[in-house]
């Protein structure tokens, strides 16, 4: 794939086109676009939404989404939404080993089809909660489309690059670097080998930046590190291809020919059309709903310069507020490399046990309050008020480590907390990679103080 093109800043008003003159200018119905093509609004928010929180684009394309066929249903057995649809579980901690990507020529799985749901809380229909996927991919989607109609996909890549294919135009993201597709709009995934990762879908107010407080106006994840697409369209066999550099000139595999298969998730439920045409068809578009990919490398760490461990919200990248001021629908918070300098300090994680429930990944590296036993690709949940902590060998090692200056590079993990109680799926507690003997990291952690008073 060519260097790709963008536009920067989360929540901007975007315009691009990749045709010159296809943009609209002072108006956004005209009676007659230019280029014979077809305006359509595209809205991620109610229209009396106040003017901060409203989020909708204009989009300029050669046919509307009205052309496509009767939808019929599509079975995804290991794709699940809401509560209802997770297993009753104990109040334990809960640890999973990586899951194997399985060879392409034994089980062949595309985005869609490598789609598997770990853990689900809320109801989309009530438009509150998330569910937690992880995707094994081992092949590109060709003629096929994805729309989520339940909610917003944050796609947060562990192994492979994957090439992201919008409506608005073309992203790629590696390990280390996360995407944001809006709820409604349509994409594709290609790769390039064997691909491993997370997916949190959100069914709650859209993920925004958090609001900075007494942090200041600086820090954090910097909105002009998010990048937005410009407008590029795939065309039919025999037609140019735009590029997004607004020269007309197709590039990679832009000519297509033949149906499209779209995909819908909808109402919990998968849902397959035919259309005659590509829906990658979007000559120009305007507005503030649109997908991004952000770099973690970007996020500004904050953190103590004196003692004690602040609390973990100084890592939210991205936050779905809820309708209790403080307490978040979804929060998305990463540990990225960074400097510990505090004294007299318990680095590493307290032993906690929180309101709020926690499923978490690893990109890459060790997490530092669990060295050994949690791997790259690997996941953890701690529900609400379920005890957690740094690991025994952790502890040890914390407690007794010279308080120099210390730097956790090489790292990245990330949590995707939620105020909602996470319900593991049928297939996440049926999996192989469920780690029985999870808790036994902390049996090391002995009575010192009764040691202590029997010496």
């Amino acid at each position: 794939m060519n260097v790709l093109n963008f536009q920067s800043g989360f929540g901007n008003q975007h315009a691009s086109e990749a045709e010159p003159g296809a943009l609209p200018i002072g108006r956004n119905s005209p009676q007659r676009v230019a280029h014979g093509l077809y305006a359509e609004l595209i809205s991620g928010a109610a229209f009396t939404a106040p003017r901060a929180d409203n989020r909708r684009s204009w989009l300029y394309r050669r046919q509307p989404s009205v052309l496509v066929g009767g939808y019929q249903p599509l079975a995804q057995p290991y794709l699940k939404t809401g509560a209802v649809e997770g297993e009753a579980s104990p109040p334990d901690p809960l640890r999973w080993a990586p899951t194997e990507i399985p060879d392409v020529e034994s089980q062949p799985l595309d985005f869609i089809d490598g789609l598997r749901t770990v853990a689900v809380n809320g109801d989309p229909d009530a438009q509150t909660g998330m569910a937690a996927h992880l995707y094994l991919v081992n092949q590109s989607m060709a003629r096929r489309a994805f729309v989520n109609a339940d909610g917003e996909l944050l796609i947060v890549p562990q192994q492979g690059a994957l090439h992201l294919t919008t409506e608005l135009g073309r992203l790629h993201i590696e390990p280390g670097q996360i995407a944001l597709i809006p709820r409604g709009i349509a994409f594709k995934v290609a790769v390039d080998g064997p691909s491993r990762g997370y997916v949190c879908e959100n069914y709650g107010a859209a993920l925004r930046l958090p609001e900075l407080g007494p942090i200041g106006s600086n820090g954090l994840a910097n909105p002009r590190d998010f990048l937005a697409p410009v407008a590029w369209h795939e065309t039919e066999a025999g037609g140019g291809g735009g590029d997004g550099d607004g020269d007309g000139e197709g590039e990679g595999n832009g000519n297509v020919n033949g149906n499209y298969e779209i995909v819908k998730k909808y109402g919990g439920q998968l849902w397959t059309a035919q259309q005659a045409h590509t829906p990658f068809n979007v000559v120009a578009w305007h507005g503030n709903l649109c997908p991004y990919q952000y770099d973690t490398a970007h996020f500004m760490t904050l953190g103590s310069i004196s003692f004690d461990h602040p609390d973990p919200s100084i890592f939210t990248v991205l936050t779905s507020p809820s309708d209790t001021p403080g307490w978040a629908n979804l929060d998305f918070v990463i540990f990225p490399p960074r400097w510990l300098v505090a004294e007299d300090t318990f680095r590493p994680p307290w032993f906690h046990r929180n309101v709020m429930s926690e499923l978490m990944g690893l990109v890459t590296g060790q997490y530092d309050a669990k060295p050994e036993g949690f791997k790259p690709g690997g996941i953890s949940l701690h529900n609400a008020f379920v005890p957690h902590g740094p690991d025994a060998e952790a502890f040890e090692r914390a407690s007794s480590a010279a308080l120099a200056p210390h730097k956790l590079d090489h790292t990245l993990a990330f949590m995707f907390e939620t105020r909602w109680r996470l319900r593991p799926t049928a297939w996440a507690l049926g999996h192989a990679g469920l780690e029985t003997g999870y808790a036994e990291c902390w049996l090391g952690l002995d009575d010192n103080f009764l040691k202590a008073a029997a010496r």
